[in-house]
């Protein structure tokens, strides 16, 4: 078992904490603070218990230097300071001995914001490639680090794996609770059902390589649920398709044609607009595009859900930045929160399309993580975790 930050003496303290303020900023302005909000229960504990608090974070892409100016985290810096209801120092300066110096002179039980950490990837990449050089500046600021960035453990950074393995660490109450409710795919309550959605299957290979064989049923929706079609013969028009994996596609078919379901009927248009109709997926044209799943296909769901008792959902069913392709989600989402189905949300849009919806916080976990959750599912070890050190 990890060691928490509860298992440190933090008083008189300065306690370098990575949280994930990936947040999207828009004319200056943050458009969602779900990722500060579920930094604030670590950075409390941590000032409540005395401790010098220094905020590592990154935000957004820096490949040139007029990237800077987009991705401040001085905003986020405004907004944590509302929500702590205290004054959050910020530093915008790069330079090392300017930082500690800034450190030195805030008290304890005080927090202080370093700028966006990838900055310094401007530097040669040292931030993405953990540079040792970086990560002892980053040492040299406090005495404990504490990882609670959940979505950044799968990359091996120096302001999380670099920093961490040159100081006594831990992790924070999200990477706790995260871990704690991923877990429970590990032994699942059966039977358990995997819903796969999202455009691509490249990105799901490995998830379904892994889970097929851990599931009792693999519901596939969404625009990788084509590429499936497609390699069992069906014309799917223009819905999205990578044909390079139909061959993993066929394979996945013929291996487990009992576990795995796909869909019978989509919702088609000719365009990216409302005009989709029911459709049958052996009466697409050829200037049809699928964009939701159709009503046989979510009936066929529900049908496999009355025996389920746990669900990880990744990826929306339909695409549901139009209303009108947001229905397959919405029912099968619904359904499982009103027959109170122990459901974990797998990062990334799923989560984003069930706070649209109004249902993430009615499930059993919605994942901070995007890549690093599907790393976790995956089986792949997380970096940012096998540094930290065990009780």
């Amino acid at each position: 078992m990890k060691k928490t930050i509860q298992d440190y003496n933090l008083n008189n303290k300065t306690v370098i904490i990575r949280v994930d303020f990936n947040v999207p900023i828009k004319d200056g302005k943050i458009v969602d603070d779900n990722r500060i909000v579920q930094s604030l229960k670590t950075i409390k504990y941590a000032l409540f218990n005395n401790a010098k608090v220094v905020l590592l974070s990154h935000l957004g892409r820096i490949k040139e230097e007029s990237d800077k100016e987009n991705n401040t985290l001085k905003p986020v810096s405004l907004r944590l300071s509302e929500l702590l209801n205290k004054k959050v120092y910020f530093v915008e300066d790069m330079d090392f001995s300017l930082i500690k110096s800034k450190i030195d002179n805030i008290g304890y039980g005080e927090v202080i914001l370093l700028e966006n950490t990838r900055f310094y990837d401007l530097d040669n990449k040292k931030e993405s490639s953990n540079d040792l050089e970086l990560a002892r500046s980053y040492a040299s600021l406090g005495d404990i680090f504490i990882n609670d960035a959940f979505g950044t453990i799968h990359r091996a950074h120096a302001s999380n794996v670099g920093v961490g393995s040159l100081l006594p660490n831990g992790i924070g109450f999200l990477i706790e609770e995260e871990l704690n409710k991923l877990s429970c795919l590990d032994e699942p309550d059966r039977e358990y059902t995997v819903i796969l959605g999202g455009s691509k299957v490249s990105d799901k290979i490995k998830i379904i390589e892994n889970l097929i064989t851990k599931c009792d049923h693999l519901v596939v929706g969404g625009g990788l649920a084509f590429t499936f079609l497609k390699a069992k013969g069906y014309n799917i028009g223009k819905s999205i398709v990578e044909d390079e994996y139909i061959d993993f596609c066929m394979d996945m078919i013929n291996k487990y044609p009992d576990k795995l379901l796909l869909p019978v009927d989509v919702v088609a248009s000719k365009e990216f607009d409302n005009n989709g109709i029911n459709k049958d997926i052996n009466s697409l044209d050829n200037d049809d595009i699928g964009l939701d799943l159709g009503a046989k296909t979510i009936t066929n769901i529900k049908d496999i859900l009355v025996n389920t008792k746990t669900v990880m959902a990744n990826g929306p069913l339909g695409y549901y930045e139009i209303d009108k392709y947001q229905t397959s989600t919405k029912e099968i989402l619904t359904y499982l929160v009103e027959n109170n189905i122990k459901t974990i949300l797998g990062g990334g849009d799923i989560v984003a399309c069930s706070s649209k919806l109004g249902l993430k916080d009615k499930v059993y976990h919605a994942s901070t993580g995007g890549g690093a959750t599907l790393e976790y599912l995956e089986g792949k070890k997380l970096p940012g975790l096998e540094i930290i050190q065990e009780k």
